[in-house]
């Protein structure tokens, strides 16, 4: 009775390994077949939609030589400009989508990218800092995506309302906490001022990462910190 019970206590748990194995086969299958659409949808749009905006800023650009009207080129001037912001868009959205980008490593050098071209043509100083990083540490698409959009609606509010003359973006990596710090040092926020609707969308994408967003007024300037999990 003793061997049987054994016999059939081992069967039982052979039986859940192998529906265990089983799940967990199905859980990778489904991330391959998710990573292979992800990279059709990339691969598609920067085909498609990558060629059709190229076509459309030469097109504006030849119309732009043949026009002598002033008011017909200022015109064409916000055409070239908006297939630009097209072109810009579309690169963010395929690095969203590239699983190869789903390290720290890859978000930082990309965040420190987009800042830098962004404020090339602005009078404001850009500096950026990294310490203690792993960049091979990997991070959910969800939280890249995210932690992007945050830096950019805080670049936009630093170069839109600050007034500084400096900003620097800065990283720290404390085992598996990662904290983004966006510094300037312009009028800071009013003690009076409302929270607007980018601070709260900020809060938002961070509380739903099952992270922070903290402002922290300086004398001068603001500081901006995302602290996550990674």
């Amino acid at each position: 009775m003793y061997n049987k019970k054994q016999i059939l206590y081992l069967r039982e748990k052979q039986l859940n390994i192998e529906h265990q194995n089983q799940l967990l086969q199905k859980e990778l299958e489904k991330q391959k077949s998710i990573e292979q659409e992800r990279e059709r949808i990339s691969h598609d749009m920067h085909d498609d939609l990558g060629a059709g905006i190229s076509a459309l800023k030469l097109q504006a650009e030849f119309l732009k030589q043949k026009a002598e009207d002033d008011d017909l080129q200022n015109d064409i001037d916000e055409l070239l400009k908006t297939s630009e912001e097209m072109n810009l868009s579309m690169r963010e959205m395929l690095w969203s989508l590239n699983s190869g980008n789903d390290t720290l490593g890859s978000f930082i050098d990309y965040a420190i990218q987009y800042t830098a071209n962004f404020l090339k043509r602005t009078k404001i100083e850009f500096w950026s800092e990294s310490e203690d990083i792993v960049p091979e540490t990997p991070v959910s698409t969800e939280l890249r995506r995210n932690m992007f959009l945050c830096l950019k609606e805080a670049v936009n509010n630093a170069y839109k309302h600050s007034r500084a003359n400096t900003l620097r973006l800065s990283f720290l990596q404390e085992k598996n906490v990662f904290t983004m710090k966006i510094s300037d040092n312009g009028e800071g926020i009013p003690e009076e001022h409302p929270e607007g609707n980018g601070l709260r969308n900020m809060k938002r994408r961070m509380q739903e990462q099952e992270g922070e967003c903290q402002i922290i007024k300086e004398s001068p300037g603001t500081q901006i910190l995302f602290r996550t999990m990674v």
